[in-house]
């Protein structure tokens, strides 16, 4: 078994999977978390954790798509796949209640949406053939068009004669939940990446799992039983590496603890990276947050059937059944509007919007409701931060990143975050002089 021993500082997704890619390949690590719970921003937590019958929410909906082959993986290497609920229709729903379904049919791919698509009933026939016209252009330019970091996605589709409806209706409902970005704030490649993979490169690639248990199931002391090699500190904040003749001699923890290893990864995030380790000299200082507001409501009765829906035309996007229609979850990315707004008049908003899309809500009565604001949930995927993104490796001989906002090759998702966690380890083994491959390739 190999001796050779690593730190990794940051119980985020990006950290657990730099740790599980080590210890699935029998190195030993040491993951330090600050808090008593692993997960990051994809955890899961009491309501109040003084009363034993709380429920456990989660801080927001996290879902992945089947092409999300890290991520997937990740789940694999923790035993938890089939804790992850995949489903084949996406709900499209209008203010007034009507709804169309989206699900492919029998046709190959790309094509295999032809036949529900054109019975979409929020779109019509022009924002269908210009749907149709733009998807067309993504299969073509993904990949190719050298100035995609350059332009927003809202310049591309512009650009491509989309109409309102389409952008409105169709691009933005799917790309601002996908990437945590306006639009007018995302570069077009992140953009055409998530059409190209999710919903061009394989009939099933599209289809949305949620986790069917709390997110800090998925990350349980059970699924780390299968790696001994990997030993999880909680609450252990690191303050400050030691750093000698370019390199890191320690992790420098409270109470004077210090621990010592052959590399280290930092997956934290990047706000922090200055503070920790300034003799690196990891700039940042063009990266900026972009929030996402998560609501929870619980009702005296079921509202809806429906596991999830995307709301059209309003400041909610999408909610996620939790609990029998009664616990029911919304959810808005890119939420700046909201992100000032006192917590009465969040939930005011939301519950006026939920009523106008689902009639049962008019007469449920609201028993429950928490409002989760994640000020800083993901970087903004702008124009031109793409080559600014680290990759692994650092100035420091022994240290090195992981994290979604370092060079994962997605935006931030939780695929860009195990991405860079599965990276990071690479990146640690070539160190060694003992190199691997964990990084699995893309649908297409």
């Amino acid at each position: 078994m190999p001796e050779k021993h690593t730190v990794v500082i940051g119980g985020g997704l990006a950290g657990l999977a730099t740790a599980a890619a080590l210890g699935s390949a029998g190195y030993r690590v040491t993951l330090l978390e600050a808090r008593p719970f692993l997960g990051g921003r994809a955890t899961s937590y009491p309501l109040n954790a003084a009363d034993e019958f709380s429920p456990t929410i989660d801080n927001c909906q996290h879902v992945l798509l089947r092409c999300c082959t890290n991520l997937i993986d990740f789940y694999r290497r923790l035993r938890v796949s089939d804790r992850i609920r995949f489903y084949r229709e996406f709900y499209w729903i209008e203010p007034g209640g009507r709804m169309s379904v989206m699900r492919r049919g029998s046709l190959p791919a790309p094509l295999h949406f032809t036949g529900s698509f054109f019975k979409l009933q929020f779109l019509s026939w022009a924002d269908k053939l210009s749907v149709a016209s733009g998807l067309l252009s993504v299969k073509y330019e993904y990949g190719k068009r050298a100035d995609l970091d350059r332009i927003t996605m809202l310049d591309w589709l512009r650009e491509k004669k989309q109409t309102r409806g389409a952008i409105e209706r169709f691009w933005r409902q799917v790309l601002v939940s996908a990437v945590n970005e306006d639009l007018e704030r995302m570069a077009a490649a992140h953009g055409l990446q998530v059409f190209y993979l999710g919903f061009l490169s394989k009939a099933d690639s599209y289809e949305m799992g949620a986790p069917s248990v709390p997110l800090s199931k998925l990350y349980s002391e059970e699924g780390w039983r299968q790696y001994p090699e990997v030993k999880i500190e909680h609450r252990a904040a690191l303050q400050r590496f030691s750093v000698a003749n370019g390199a890191i001699t320690a992790a420098l923890l409270g109470n004077e603890h210090r621990i010592e290893a052959d590399a280290y990864v930092l997956a934290v995030p990047f706000e922090r990276i200055p503070a920790l380790v300034p003799e690196a000299g990891i700039d940042v200082s063009a990266f900026t947050h972009s929030p996402i507001t998560g609501i929870h409501l619980w009702f005296d009765r079921a509202i809806t059937g429906l596991p999830h829906g995307t709301l059209l035309d309003r400041t909610i996007q999408w909610m996620f059944n939790k609990g029998g229609g009664k616990h029911i979850q919304l959810v808005v990315s890119a939420s700046r509007s909201l992100t000032e707004m006192p917590r009465n008049e969040v939930i005011d908003l939301s519950l006026k919007e939920l009523k106008e899309f689902f009639p049962r809500a008019m007469d449920a009565k609201l028993e429950r409701a928490h409002v989760v604001k994640e000020v800083r949930a993901t970087f903004s995927a702008a124009p031109g931060l793409e080559a600014k993104r680290p990759a692994s490796e650092t100035g420091l001989n022994n240290l090195f990143l992981a994290g979604d906002w370092t060079r994962s090759g997605w935006p931030a998702t939780m695929e860009g975050a195990v991405r860079s966690g599965y990276l990071a380890a690479e990146a640690v083994l070539r160190y060694f002089g003992e190199p691997q491959r964990f990084l699995r390739p893309d649908v297409a």
